[in-house]
This record gives structure tokens, sequence and C-alpha cells, in this order.
């Protein structure tokens, strides 16, 4: 009898953590220090639905890599604040380094001044060439990078999609988990597009990740757009929000809306 309540005991306090963890990125993704315009893109992004598919929770470790303004830093900031760490993987900067480039890393500094939205939060560098160093080695829950694979690619081909995802392993705990949302490019596409479209073929991502030693666990559709083609005049910018056309056809692309996406969680192995 004893044995049987330690059980439902346990099973009770794992629901219970489950419950506070979707509560915790729901008041996130709700909270006033999102403002009214990052929130119009959950629509697309589907923020509360993808950080429960990769299994986010207020404990842990999370490495966002090249956060730029914070739309996503926002809400994970806000979800592991008071019990876990918060660490942004932000742009590599150096003397060759754009002005675009450090305006965004200047202006994430700001905001994790004291008294600002990301107080307490930490600032390391990402650059697939230059700075793997994303975070002390095995220190790390959960790596997280929303639609930047395809810039690493377009960048540095397949050296900088290696030391990428090596990067992410060595940063991650045994167990550990990284979650990939990318633009989509059907595997009936010619390769070339990659080089230029800003899609990437799931085939090619998943195995980038398993050649540094991931396991793919899961995938989902929730960020999936069947009305995307991924064949446009100017690449993945075509569509919303950054409508590359202008004008032209401007009804058409706002009607498919943002692109189609992969959704990936890979675990690093616990042994």
């Amino acid at each position: 009898m004893k044995k049987l309540a330690q059980i439902v005991l346990a099973a009770t306090l794992g629901v219970t953590a489950t419950y506070a963890s979707a509560d915790a990125i729901s008041d996130a993704v709700t909270s006033d220090i999102r403002s009214d315009k990052a929130k119009v893109r959950d629509e697309y992004r589907n923020p509360q639905q993808t950080l429960r598919f990769f299994g986010l929770k207020p404990n842990m470790t999370v490495v966002e890599i090249s956060p730029g303004g914070g739309w996503y830093a926002d809400i994970l900031y806000s979800v592991v604040k008071e019990s876990g760490k918060y660490v942004a993987a932000h742009f590599y900067v150096d003397e060759e380094t754009s002005g675009y480039y450090k305006k965004s890393v200047e202006g994430f500094k700001e905001k994790m001044k004291p008294g600002m939205k990301y107080e307490g939060a930490e600032l390391t560098a990402f650059d697939p060439m230059k700075a793997l160093d994303i975070s002390e080695a095995r220190s790390a829950d959960m790596v997280l990078t929303f639609r930047n694979v395809h810039n690493w690619y377009m960048r540095n081909g397949d050296e900088g999609i290696d030391n990428a995802f090596g990067a992410f392993f060595k940063a991650l705990k045994p167990g550990g988990v990284l979650g990939v949302v990318e633009h989509e490019l059907p595997e009936s596409a010619d390769d070339e597009a990659m080089k230029k479209s800003g899609y990437m073929k799931r085939s090619y991502v998943v195995a980038a990740a398993e050649k540094a030693g991931f396991v793919l666990e899961a995938s989902s559709d929730v960020n999936a757009n069947p009305m995307d083609s991924a064949d446009h005049p100017k690449g993945v910018w075509t569509l919303p929000p950054r409508l590359a056309l202008d004008d032209e056809d401007r009804e058409k692309y706002m009607a498919i809306g943002e692109s189609n996406r992969m959704t990936l969680k890979f675990t690093k192995p616990k042994s």
C-alpha cells in the first residue's frame, strides 16, 4: 500500500510539473514584456505549441542561437528567469562585423542591464566559423535555433553546418534537447535551391544533426504551412513579413502567409 501511494504521488507530481511548465509558457507568451507587434506574429510562429513540443521547463538552462532583437528571447527569458537560466548566443562581433550585427548585439546588451527586461541573462557569441563556445561544455539543458540554418549554409556551406551542430552537441548535457525550426524545402526540389532560397531540406538538416551525434526524437507540423510552395522569385523573403517584392503580388503572398517550417526535436544521447 505504501509503495502504491508513492507511485501515485510521483505520478501526481509529474502531472503537476507538466502543467506548471505549460502555465509558465502560456504566461510568458501573453506577458506585457512582449509588444503587441510581436504578438501579431504568434499566428505563424506558434510559440506556445512549439516550446511545449520541445519540452521547455522553467528550471532549464536554455541557449538561444542568434536571438536578434529578442522575439523568442522575451518568452524564453520569462519562462526560466526564476529557476533556470537564459543564455543568448548572439552574433559574433569583431572589427570586420557589419553595422547591423553590431547594433543588434549592443541593443541586446542594453536590455540586459540592471532593471531592464533581460537582467540576469547571460550573453555569449556564436558564429559557425569564428565562435563555437556558446556555453560551457555539457552545461545546457536545451539549445534552440529558429530559422537560422539556411544562413549558416548559404554563407559557409557544409563546414558551417557541421561546426554549428557540433557546437550545440558540445554545449548540451547528456539527454539535452536541440530544437530546430527552419524554412522547409520540398525533398523533390534541386539541392542547389538551398544555396540561395532561404529554405533547407529536412533530410539535410536531420543528417547534419545525426552526423554531430544527435538522435531525432520527434518532428511536428505545428509550424507547417501547406500553402507555401517554397518556390518564389526572391526565396523565402518573398513572403511576409519581409515581402521582398514590395507591392508586387502583395495580396497573393499575404494570402500564403509566412513560410512552411519544419520543427524538429533532437536529443543528445545520455551515454
